[in-house]
C-alpha cells in the first residue's frame, strides 16, 4: 500500500509540474481501453481488471482526465500540432464491445468527451464471442458448473488442461487470479482452436459484440470514430501471407461499408505486430498503426506503425493518479 501511495503522490506532482508540463508539451498520451462495465466491484476480479473498468469509475476517470488534458480525437492529435499549452489525450477501445454503446458511450456524451473504437469486425452483429471472455467466464463459473464440466474435456484435448483444483476452488480472487494465468497460456493456441473453444461455451446476453446499428448510431453522434481490429482477433504476426491479407481485407471492408469516416488507423489485435504486418498494413494506404506497447506519442520518435498506448485497468481508473506515474514511466528515455 506504501508503494502504490507513493507512485499516487508521484504521478499527481509530475503532472502538475513545471518539469512534467515540459515533458509533455509537443507529445501525447494514447489510452488504451476495452470494457465499461456495470459494477466496479465485478471489474476489479483479477480476470476482469485489465479489460475491464466498472461505469462509476470511468465517469470518475473522465472528469479527472478533463482537469489535466486536452482531450481530443486521435487522427487530429497524430496529424496536427498542438496549438495549446495542456498536454493533448486521446481514448481508444479495442474489439468493439456491446457495453462500449450501452454504458461507456452515455458517460462519454455526458462529458462530451470523443474517442476511437477500433472493431473485430468479424464479431460485429454477431453472437460470436471473444474467447478469452467466453472461456473466462465459463471457468468463472458466470454460466453455472454443467457448462464447466462441458468445457474441461474439450480444454483438455488442446493440449491446455485447466488445473485440476479449479474447479472445487470458491468465486474469490484467487480463482479469479487462476483463471487469468490460465488465460494468458492459451494465447498461443491457433486462433481457429481458440474460437473453436469459445463456440463451445454458452452464449451470453446480451451479445459480447455491439451491432452495426449501434456503430451507426455511435458515428453520428460525431464523438465516436471507428476503424479496424483484425477481423477474426487473430494474432497477425502468426498468419500465413494469405491468411493476414484476407484478415486485414476482410476487416477494412467491414469498416468501409458501414462507416461514413472510417479511421486511416489500424489497431494491431494483443498488438502483435511484424514486418509483413506493417508491410501489408501500408499496402492498404494506411498511414498509422496502434501497438499495445507502454509509451507517449511524439510526431518525432514514434513509429507510425507501432504507436504507443497506455492502458488503462480497473485499478488504474480507481486512482487516476497512478496513471501520471505511469506516464512519467513511459515518457522516460529508455521506453
Amino acid at each position: 500500500m506504501l508503494k502504490r501511495a507513493l507512485k499516487m503522490a508521484a504521478g499527481a506532482l509530475y503532472l502538475r509540474s513545471g518539469s512534467g508540463k515540459q515533458a509533455l508539451a509537443n507529445r501525447a498520451v494514447i489510452l488504451m481501453l476495452h470494457r465499461v462495465v456495470e459494477s466496479d466491484e465485478a471489474a476489479s476480479l483479477p480476470h476482469r481488471n485489465e479489460l475491464c473498468v466498472g461505469q462509476h469509475r470511468f465517469d470518475r476517470l473522465l472528469g479527472w482526465l478533463k482537469r489535466h488534458f486536452d482531450i481530443c480525437e486521435l487522427e487530429p492529435l497524430l496529424t496536427t500540432p498542438s496549438s495549446s499549452d495542456r498536454p493533448r489525450l486521446a481514448l481508444t477501445f479495442d474489439d468493439g464491445w456491446h457495453d462500449n454503446a450501452t454504458l461507456a458511450f452515455p458517460i462519454l456524451q455526458r462529458h462530451q468527451v470523443p474517442a476511437s473504437i477500433f472493431l473485430s469486425t468479424d464479431f460485429i452483429g454477431t453472437r460470436q464471442g471473444f474467447w478469452w471472455e467466453s472461456i473466462g467466464e465459463t471457468l468463472w463459473g458466470s454460466f453455472g458448473s454443467a457448462a464447466i464440466d462441458s468445457l474441461l474435456p474439450r480444454l483438455a484435448t488442446s493440449d491446455k488442461p485447466v488445473p485440476e483444483h479449479l474447479r472445487s476452488m470458491p468465486q474469490n480472487a484467487d480463482r479469479s487470479r487462476l483463471v487469468m494465468r490460465y488465460l494468458a497460456s492459451l494465447k498461443d493456441l491457433p486462433a481457429p482452436t481458440l474460437q473453436a473453444l469459445a463456440d463451445s461455451c454458452p452464449l451470453s446476453d446480451p451479445p459480447q459484440a455491439m451491432s452495426w446499428a449501434q456503430v451507426t448510431e455511435l458515428e453520428q453522434s460525431g464523438l465516436i470514430r471507428f476503424g479496424a481490429h483484425g477481423a477474426s482477433h487473430a494474432l497477425l504476426d502468426r498468419l500465413s501471407p494469405s491468411q493476414l491479407e484476407q484478415d486485414i481485407s476482410r476487416s477494412l471492408a467491414a469498416i468501409a461499408s458501414h462507416c461514413q469516416q472510417p479511421l486511416p488507423i489500424y489497431c494491431y489485435p494483443n498488438g502483435n505486430y511484424s514486418a509483413s504486418v506493417t508491410a501489408c498494413i501500408q499496402q492498404h494506404a494506411l498511414p498509422f498503426a496502434l501497438s499495445t506497447r507502454a509509451g507517449i506519442y511524439s510526431a518525432q520518435s514514434s513509429l507510425p506503425y507501432g504507436l504507443p498506448r497506455i492502458g488503462i485497468s480497473q485499478a488504474v481508473a480507481a486512482a487516476p493518479a497512478l496513471l501520471g506515474w505511469r506516464i512519467q514511466q513511459a515518457g522516460r528515455p529508455h521506453h
